[in-house]
């Protein structure tokens, strides 16, 4: 089964969207909570799995959800119909400012890595599975990196990166040294491996992690500047404290001043 030959357009700079357009009986599959509108005459169905041929039959359909709850994505997808006749479109946002990247499988060689979080929709036909790793030193130390998804079929994939996006032809060999979450994704002929950064002071003092991810050509890989896992670090960090209530950032005074306002509550 081929997967459903759509057309589309991307819209916006740092908070992007892309729009579908189907043909009568074509359709597209996403991520629950990435859809942002649709016109009269599309159909919406919830479904077990990603519908690909690879998920047809109960025990597949209940082996593909088993593997998207370990990556941590719903059991359920959501595909949107063009019932009658006539073209019509529906809308994908990116869920954090960024970039969305189309992904052409069939000049993929059918098959594309990706962040766990990172796929946004695709042709209806096209399956999405986890990247299982035969080295032991990726599930224990990989961290955000880890668990990569894998898009597989001949049609178009959607995914989306976090700040800007980077994107870098590997050379036969050639290696490029990652934060395991700054990782979009690659072409399955890249080689990826996660190596130990080394060094006591790097270990304990270093702030950027212990493992990073090693990127062997040939192919492409995409890279993100800003993870969402980063980001929500940040902004947890920064969260007010103590009933609501800043930490005084930016006031040379600091919590001294609060006390001088008359806010001098423990």
């Amino acid at each position: 089964m081929r997967a459903h030959e759509i057309d589309y357009q991307i819209y916006g700079e740092e908070m992007q969207y892309v729009e579908i357009e189907l043909d009568p009986q074509e359709g597209v599959i996403a991520e629950a909570g990435t859809f942002m509108m649709m016109e009269d005459g599309i159909r919406m169905e919830t479904i077990f799995g990603d519908g690909s041929k690879n998920d047809s039959g109960l025990l597949n359909k209940v082996f593909g959800a088993g593997k998207r709850l370990l990556t941590g994505e719903s059991l359920f997808m959501t595909v949107f119909y063009n019932d009658i006749v006539g073209k019509k479109k529906v809308s994908f946002a990116s869920p954090y400012p960024g970039k969305i990247i189309p992904i052409d499988l069939t000049k993929n060689g059918g098959r594309f890595i990706c962040q766990k979080d990172a796929f946004l929709c695709a042709a209806k036909g096209v399956s999405i599975g986890i990247e299982f790793s035969r080295k032991l030193g990726r599930g224990l130390f990989g961290g955000e990196g880890f668990i990569m998804q894998k898009l597989e079929g001949d049609g178009m994939a959607f995914v989306h990166s976090g700040g800007t996006t980077f994107k870098k032809e590997l050379g036969l060999g050639e290696k490029l040294k990652v934060d395991t979450g700054c990782i979009i994704g690659f072409d399955h002929t890249v080689n990826y491996d996660i190596e130990f950064v080394g060094g006591i002071k790097n270990t304990i003092f270093g702030g950027e992690g212990v493992f990073f991810a090693t990127l062997t050509g040939p192919g492409t890989v995409y890279i993100q500047s800003l993870p969402f896992s980063r980001l929500a670090k940040r902004v947890l960090a920064s969260a007010p404290q103590l009933g609501g209530k800043d930490k005084g950032e930016g006031s040379i005074l600091g919590g001294l001043g609060d006390l001088l306002d008359g806010d001098n509550r423990f």
